[in-house]
C-alpha cells in the first residue's frame, strides 16, 4: 500500500511540473492589499493548493471533529461503565 501512495504522489508530482513548464505566461495576482507577478503554471497550482486546504479544512470541520467529539462521549461511558462494576473485558466469563 506505501508503495502505491509513492506512485501516486509521484504522479501527482509529474502532473504539477508538467503544468507548470507548459503554462510560462506572465500574470499578475491581485489580492486585497497586495498585488505580485508569477506564471500562469504557479498561479494555477496555487490555486489548487488552496482549494485542497479549503477542502481538508471543511472535512475536518464537519466531519471528523463531531465523529472525535462522539468517540471521547463513548470512552467516557465505557469507563463509567467499569468504575460502577458493569461488565469488563478481564472478566468476560472465565
Amino acid at each position: 500500500m506505501n508503495m502505491f501512495r509513492l506512485v501516486v504522489a509521484l504522479l501527482f508530482l509529474a502532473y504539477g511540473l508538467i503544468i507548470g513548464v507548459l503554462n510560462t505566461q506572465p500574470i499578475t495576482l491581485k489580492l486585497l492589499f497586495t498585488e505580485f507577478q508569477t506564471s500562469s503554471g504557479v498561479g494555477i497550482m496555487l490555486s489548487l493548493l488552496l482549494g485542497v486546504v479549503v477542502g481538508g479544512m471543511i472535512v475536518v470541520a464537519t466531519l471528523v471533529w463531531p465523529l472525535y467529539a462522539k468517540l471521547r462521549k463513548a470512552h467516557r461511558s465505557a469507563a463509567a461503565a467499569v468504575s460502577d462494576g458493569g461488565p469488563s473485558t478481564a472478566d468476560s466469563g472465565r
